[in-house]
């Protein structure tokens, strides 16, 4: 079941306005031209930021996400993407040249299994010799104790909905899994709505190690371009052989 930011139809509506310019996401559309892909899916593809940049490039772009509230947005942004609802295992098996797992969405998956599981999903997604890759926070930079710190509210104008208030509260942690809320007001009206979230954070061994269990080869990996030292990139491939 997704979390409430991405599932509650208001919370989705104003989400693209407290994340930001998303400086991330050159990164990726810089790595799809090198790859020459054309064929790309994004998995957790959320409000479509991405997934509606790369269609704009021209290229075939599915967005797979399972949370219908974050879709309905993404829709509104482009009609060239193929939008599905679903989780990993929704990915239709299209021959990808390259697919994606941006944001936090690679650490939301909190058991072995449930990551096996989207590996193995996305692996079936791609070609022989397509890409796969995604980010992840490292933990030895503790980026929780950062949120802890940096608590205050956050107020935007958000069209459609007036101006509201966002506040986060690191609720536990309990390695390898941290979990914090975020909690938006309404200012127009009062409501006020919750969202609980959890991700786990994999060392780099770990996650090299999953890689190859689901039968992906490591290319490369990356250092995040605009969070140096906090995120890695990982680069790997379906073996073409």
């Amino acid at each position: 079941m997704p979390d409430a930011i991405f599932a509650d139809p208001r919370l989705a509506r104003v989400y693209d306005a407290f994340d930001g310019a998303r400086t991330d996401l050159p990164a990726y559309l810089a790595l799809a031209d090198e790859l020459g892909a054309r064929r790309v899916l994004d998995v957790g593809c959320g409000t479509g930021a991405l997934a509606a940049r790369l269609a704009s490039g021209g290229r075939g772009v599915v967005g797979v996400d399972p949370a219908e509230a974050s879709l309905a947005v993404a829709r509104a942004k482009s009609g060239a993407v193929t939008w599905v609802h679903g989780d990993a295992a929704a990915a239709p098996a299209i021959g990808a040249d390259l697919a994606l797992m941006t944001g936090n969405v690679a650490q939301v998956f909190l058991t072995d299994e449930a990551w096996t599981a989207a590996l193995r999903a996305v692996r079936s997604a791609l070609r022989p010799g397509g890409v796969l890759a995604f980010e992840t926070r490292r933990p030895e930079a503790r980026a929780w104790e950062e949120w802890a710190a940096d608590a205050g509210p956050v107020t935007r104008d958000v069209p459609g909905a007036g101006r509201v208030e966002r506040r986060r509260e690191v609720t536990e942690v309990r390695l390898p899994f941290v979990s914090f809320r975020y909690t938006y007001r309404f200012l127009d009206d009062g409501t006020e709505i919750a969202s609980d979230s959890t991700l786990r954070f994999r060392a780099r061994d770990e996650v090299e190690a999953s890689l190859a269990a689901a039968g992906y080869r490591v290319r490369d990996v990356r250092e995040a371009p605009d969070r140096p030292g906090l995120e890695f990139v990982f680069i790997a491939d379906r073996p073409a052989r």
